[in-house]
């Protein structure tokens, strides 16, 4: 006898259901405290937005993917804590020293307010040149120039701007779940595969299934018989930030002032990162992760070598938090030594109205 469907489940039917029937409409919202989500290739065709997108939250939903940390789910989530041990995963405000892709130096100041009795901070920053969160105002669709949820340019800047797709409405709603770690560069080094981080190179899915698999995760969706869980948060470890403490300060530099395509032997900004094969596409998508973030200034290979971006699918279709520039090498040591490679994690982006992007302040608890 067939277990009978939760409420949420039934829902979900139902909306499956109408969906088959009239695939050009889609005006219920999805409940995210369902357990069963449509793949990348059943997602319905939304009237005006372009074909993939998932704006399935409802009209005005500025969080996408955050939607599927519920209470159920990071209640879930703070059982992965053992041994209490904080891993902050954030890199120094003034790191990396020489921005990449043109961003703005940080700087600091202190402001005396009265000698040898108070003193206040001044920050002048780019809130993208170092660990961060790419909002959902940061990248759009390009072939339709739509961001996330329908959100145009207009929406951001000029005369129209108002507060869609800002980033206080993460911050309004809070970021914490349950975490899982891909260190590729570490299982790159067992395995004897060599690349440069500072250049491009594609990490496949089938290098990414391998790599969980020496972990002892199976990297694919609950739904496919995987390890992945619903509203489950990504990490992925491609080395960057370890060729970045064993470079020299020329170096460094020298990467991030690169100019150019970095395509067919021209100079320009190249990193080690996720794949743009559309199995990667498909699996970003299928495990219905809540973010997905990495320690490269990309987390997708660059340049890319598609007709897309990553960051089009995930930030602009999607509605998917991502995080680049991460500092996860404690966190790869410390998951390598206990052999278990799922935490509790929990991020406060910045409460600012209007905001593009904001520093991760991420935490990951063992």
């Amino acid at each position: 006898m067939a277990e009978p469907k939760s409420p949420a489940n039934q829902r979900l039917t139902k909306i499956t259901d109408f969906l088959t029937m009239n695939k050009t409409a889609t005006t219920i919202p999805w409940d995210p405290d369902c357990t069963k989500f449509p793949t990348r290739k059943e997602l319905p065709q939304i009237p005006g937005a372009p074909p993939e997108a998932a704006w399935v939250w409802g009209d005005s939903d500025y969080i996408g993917r955050i939607n599927l940390l519920t209470p159920t789910r990071v209640a879930a989530a703070a059982k992965e804590i053992k041994t209490g041990e904080i891993i902050p995963v954030n890199l120094p405000l003034d790191v990396p020293n020489q921005p990449a892709f043109e961003r703005e130096i940080f700087k600091h100041e202190i402001k005396i307010l009265h000698e040898n009795v108070a003193y206040d901070d001044i920050y002048h920053l780019n809130t993208q040149s170092g660990t961060q969160w790419d909002g959902f105002r940061h990248f759009a669709h390009i072939p339709t120039g739509s961001f996330y949820n329908g959100t145009k340019g207009s929406d951001i800047v000029g005369p129209t701007a108002n507060h869609k797709c800002s980033i206080h409405h993460w911050a309004e709603h809070g970021i914490a779940g349950r975490g899982v770690l891909l260190d590729y560069r570490g299982y790159a080094h067992k395995k004897g595969i060599n690349y440069d981080p500072y250049d491009y190179y594609p990490i496949s899915w089938e290098e990414l299934f391998q790599c969980g698999k020496d972990q002892g995760i199976d990297i694919r969706p609950a739904a496919q018989g995987g390890d992945i869980k619903i509203g489950d948060m990504l990490f992925v470890r491609s080395g960057w930030k370890e060729k970045y403490d064993s470079s020299s300060p020329e170096v460094r530099a020298k990467a991030a002032l690169r100019h150019g395509t970095g395509k067919d032997g021209e100079d320009g900004q190249r990193y080690a990162g996720l794949s743009q094969e559309q199995k990667v596409l498909d699996w970003i998508h299928d495990c219905y992760f809540a973010s997905v973030a990495g320690d490269s200034p990309t987390f997708e290979a660059w340049p890319t070598h598609e007709e897309y971006h990553l960051h089009e699918y995930i930030l602009a279709l999607w509605g998917m938090p991502l995080g680049e520039m991460l500092d996860l090498e404690k966190l790869a040591q410390k998951c390598r030594e206990q052999n278990r490679w799922t935490f509790f994690f929990s991020s406060a982006p910045a409460n600012c109205p209007g905001g593009v992007s904001s520093h991760v302040n991420g935490t990951a608890i063992l």
